[in-house]
């Protein structure tokens, strides 16, 4: 073999063992990015500002295989919200600070949950994402909860109409991790 016909090898051999590599590197680095669960809900401030008269009835939490879940049930349509990361909960009407366990605390605004009375708040122990649900206050047409939870984890926020009972749902899910 000449050195010509030997480096034509080496250069074949290379490109060949490089075309053959190339499909399980970019499958790993397709399975590693893959998101949690599917989730791609993201952490930025989630609102809607629809606002409606209701009766907010109660709070209530639950937890799933790949997040944790706030329901506010009310009295009527579905109405407005506003769901964001804060670094201190306030109280509605005054603005005091309203202390919430946790690493992070997301401030649950429903828009048109008036309440005559305090709704009682779930107890999250022993969950993965939550750890604690406080109330903030009613004031103006609209109520707030503190939620705490572990870290400034990705959320969703959607409501749910159910027209055969004339009840609404408010519906926070926190994910486990990103």
């Amino acid at each position: 073999m000449n050195r010509t016909t030997l480096r034509r090898s080496a250069a074949a051999l290379a490109l060949g063992l490089a075309a053959a590599t190339a499909p399980a590197a970019i499958g790993a680095s397709t399975a590693s990015a893959a998101p949690y669960c599917g989730i791609t809900w993201g952490s930025l401030a989630k609102s809607s500002s629809s606002m409606k008269v209701t009766s907010l009835t109660r709070v209530r939490a639950g937890q799933h295989d790949c997040y944790d879940r706030l329901v506010i049930d009310s009295r009527g349509p579905a109405t407005g919200f506003d769901v964001r990361y804060v670094s201190q909960v306030t109280s509605d009407g005054s603005g005091l600070p309203v202390a919430v366990a946790g690493g992070a605390r997301l401030q649950v605004v429903d828009r048109a949950g008036r309440t005559t009375s305090v709704p009682a708040m779930p107890n999250v122990s022993g969950y993965r994402t939550f750890r604690q649900v406080k109330w903030a206050g009613s004031f103006e047409g609209q109520s707030t909860v503190g939620l705490g939870v572990r870290a400034r984890l990705p959320f969703r926020v959607f409501t749910i109409n159910d027209a055969a009972t004339g009840t609404s749902r408010l519906v926070i899910d926190v994910a486990h991790r990103w």
